[in-house]
């Protein structure tokens, strides 16, 4: 049998190495405390964010009111046509 490696002298990728599982094991472990830490903190604030998301949402959400719409105007409607006396060639 003949086995044909490969050499591959390039870098590892560096979240396949030991050092990037041990960095992601103590980010997990440091979201951990700090989620149970100060999650009452976020708690006792989560009424005040409601009340400030509405304001933003009124502010920002408001596109679709209408107050940019523009309107094609058919030379036909009644808002162009002139007022014809009988008789009147135009």
């Amino acid at each position: 049998m003949n086995h044909q490696h490969q050499e591959n002298n390039s870098v590892p990728n560096f979240w396949s190495t030991r050092y990037a599982i041990g960095l992601i094991v103590l980010g997990g472990i440091a979201a951990y405390f700090l989620l149970t830490e100060h999650l009452a903190h976020v708690i006792g604030a989560l009424p005040y964010l409601f009340l400030l998301a509405c304001p933003l949402m009124h502010i920002f959400m408001h596109g679709g009111h209408g107050h940019h719409h523009h309107q094609q105007k058919n030379p036909d409607t009644s808002d162009n046509k002139k007022s014809r006396e009988p008789g009147d060639p135009s």
